[in-house]
């Protein structure tokens, strides 16, 4: 369930879009602001404090990235990009300039509102107890330990440093680049068989079917997101 106070900004030219999610988001107990422009969405960003932000990129004055990014030079409110466009490459620039997920129209909204929980529970994670759990997995990121079906599981040193970004970020989709940066670090942006080496022994470890991910799920062509049960 979604707290009442919540307020969402949605950010989108068509107005078909805007109603649909009007209607949608009030249902759920979302107080909705609109703006259909990049600049209309900075200005309300001000003069609402949205909890959250649903940023459409094709708009009239400028794009949905560049809207990102200055809201990023000031503010970590959530962003969940909502677009027509598929294309890898759009996926990849929105989430590395600072959005917090990605959703390509027609989209489900049960799906969408399970990505704004996931992104919301982020944003209160700093005050929690730093015990991540997800179905039978659990990380004691003050211990360092890692357990799976209550067994401690023996992580590599370059393991458990990807296994603490992912939950620093759970539920959020992280692009390779992003994963290679915050665990590598700088220089090592293109090395994706690496990651996708370590991503495979960590599953290893840590999933009841490696074959089946639940936990580390990926996302096609853009990265990987650990995933949050609701």
């Amino acid at each position: 369930m979604i707290d009442s106070e919540l307020r969402v900004l949605v950010v989108d030219d068509e107005a078909a879009i805007r109603r649909f999610l009007h209607a949608a988001l009030t249902a759920h107990n979302f107080q909705v602001f609109e703006a259909t422009t990049g600049q209309d969405a900075l200005s309300g960003v001000i003069a609402h404090r949205p909890d959250i932000v649903i940023l459409d990129l094709g708009l009239p004055d400028m794009d949905g990235i560049e809207v990102t990014r200055r809201l990023r030079e000031w503010s970590k409110i959530p962003i969940i990009i909502l677009s027509v466009r598929e294309h890898e490459q759009d996926k990849v620039a929105a989430l590395d300039a600072g959005a917090d997920d990605y959703l390509t129209k027609p989209f489900g909204i049960g799906e969408l509102l399970a990505r704004m929980r996931a992104a919301m529970r982020r944003i209160s994670a700093p005050g929690a107890v730093p015990i991540f759990i997800s179905g039978e997995l659990q990380v004691d990121l003050t211990r360092r330990i890692v357990t799976l079906k209550e067994q401690e599981v023996q992580l590599t040193p370059t393991e458990y440093d990807l296994l603490r970004v992912l939950v620093t970020h759970a539920g959020k989709v992280l692009t390779h680049h992003q994963l290679l940066r915050e665990v590598w670090g700088v220089g090592y942006e293109k090395e994706t068989h690496m990651l996708r080496v370590n991503i495979s022994n960590l599953r290893h470890k840590i999933e009841s079917d490696p074959t089946r991910p639940r936990c580390v799920l990926t996302e096609p062509g853009v990265g990987y997101r650990l995933r949050v049960d609701s």
